[in-house]
């Protein structure tokens, strides 16, 4: 059995103290045009745990995932309202709330707070090494020894580093999917965010790839805040401590995991965990 498919039944899940959240969520709203694509959304997402968001295609579960990291910005006729935040992870009596949809936000540094790994990998077209050091060539101040070292910490921790460390200068599209793939979670955690974003990140990956992306997952919610969109169930289950439900553009449903797939409040979420549409 994998350390993913083991998360829920190793660690005791409860709600999330207050004080714990890190993306907060409330009445919000967005349009493409006159296409209301999200409604009234309101959602705490805690620190250093993975948040699942499922359901049907359309539901609205990447357009918020982009608006957690205005990628919808570069997107004609996007637009949106309400309370959508990012606390930092300082001690409480020092936190500051830094509201994501102000327009004088540095989109720039905001990217490099919120991470994101999209569904299908896209690494750059040059070396592994220089996707991994592209981040942080542009936005830190480091030494040759201190990139270097970073680089291999990176890939380290995206456990792929045994698999490329003799070739770091060879072309990253050389890479299988799985291997593309979790280099770009490097890359995304070489500049020290602290959410990783991930819009189906193992869709496009064979199953042997999707267990190390799993595993690898689980690894790294001890020291990030991932929010994993998937239409995966079994995935969701295995990998996520809270999982949040849409249907339509509305939030049904959000809480523990194990709660929602085994004893949700919702009929609406019970039908959909089992698959009676979908």
């Amino acid at each position: 059995m994998s350390t993913a498919q083991t998360a829920n039944t190793t660690d005791a899940q409860t709600d999330p103290p207050a004080d714990q959240t890190l993306l907060r969520i409330k009445n919000f709203c967005s349009w493409y045009g006159d296409y209301q694509a999200l409604h009234d959304l309101t959602l705490d997402i805690p620190r250093r745990q993975v948040t699942a968001f499922i359901g049907p295609s359309g539901c609205g579960k990447s357009t918020l995932l982009k608006w957690i990291n205005r990628m919808n910005d570069i997107v004609p006729g996007a637009r949106a309202k309400g309370h959508l935040s990012l606390i930092s992870d300082s001690d409480n009596a020092s936190k500051k709330e830094l509201d994501i949809l102000d327009q004088s936000v540095d989109v720039v540094a905001l990217r490099r707070q919120i991470g994101i790994v999209f569904q299908k990998p896209n690494p750059f077209p040059k070396s592994i090494y220089d996707n991994v050091a592209f981040g942080p060539r542009l936005h830190m101040r480091t030494t040759k020894a201190e990139l270097d070292e970073l680089v291999e910490w990176s890939l380290q921790k995206a456990a792929v580093w045994d698999e490329v460390k003799d070739r770091l200068h060879g072309p990253a599209l050389g890479l299988s999917g799985g291997q593309q793939q979790r280099l770009c979670i490097a890359r995304a955690i070489a500049v020290g965010p602290e959410v990783l974003l991930m819009d189906e990140p193992c869709s496009a990956l064979d199953p042997a790839s999707t267990l190390a992306i799993e595993d690898l997952i689980f690894e790294l919610r001890s020291q990030y805040t991932i929010v994993i969109v998937t239409h995966n169930m079994q995935q969701a289950s295995r990998c996520s401590d809270r999982t949040a439900f849409f249907f339509e553009g509305r939030l049904v449903e959000a809480g523990d995991t194990t709660q929602v797939f085994t004893k949700p409040e919702k009929k609406q979420t019970d039908d959909y965990v089992r698959g009676k549409f979908g």
